[in-house]
């Protein structure tokens, strides 16, 4: 549970500014690809109630046993989902699925605050050194800029997302 506005004020700049429900609903199909890639999106409702979009990489224990919704009933039900993420007493991800493989998961955002800023996040500035490619890309239909962190052989290595090219920079994460 997020107990003062410090904790929301980590958590976006740590992970970006977050989605409302009606707009996360808009770009739900991006919203679960960036997740795939490792990004972390916060989805808010109703101002306090927070969850978080995460990547399977970031639920830890075992996977068996979580409950399992379809990304496409997820979407239906986000206000929901999201509620129920939020609060104190309900600290199990809701796994979502697409064709019965888990893909991404929903938690909530307090979740999240314990977790060290630096645990996943990539530096940019020291990728570019590394030799690695950052490609910006704006889904302009649902004011989303992707970053896609490339190694020297071509392969994914880390990805993020956010309203702006800064924002999607400092959400990049490992996949």
């Amino acid at each position: 549970m997020i107990n003062d506005r410090r904790e929301y004020d980590d958590l976006v700049a740590r992970y970006g500014a977050p989605v409302g429900v009606e707009d996360a609903r808009a770009r739900w199909g991006s919203l679960i690809r960036s997740a795939g890639f490792g990004s972390i999106t916060l989805i808010t409702r109703e101002r306090w109630e927070w969850a978080a979009l995460v990547p399977l990489s970031q639920v830890s224990g075992v996977l068996s046993g979580l409950p399992v919704l379809s990304v496409s009933s997820a979407r239906g039900k986000l206000g929901e989902l999201v509620r129920q993420a939020a609060q104190p007493y309900d600290d199990m991800p809701i796994l979502l699925s697409r064709h019965r493989n888990p893909v991404a998961a929903l938690v909530g955002a307090g979740r999240l605050i314990e977790r060290s800023a630096t645990s996943n996040r990539v530096d940019a500035d020291a990728l570019l050194v590394e030799g690695h490619t950052i490609t910006l890309a704006l889904d302009a239909q649902q004011s989303q800029v992707t970053a896609i962190v490339r190694d020297r052989d071509g392969n994914v290595t880390a990805a993020g997302s956010g309203d702006g090219a800064a924002g999607a920079l400092r959400s990049l994460v490992f996949g």
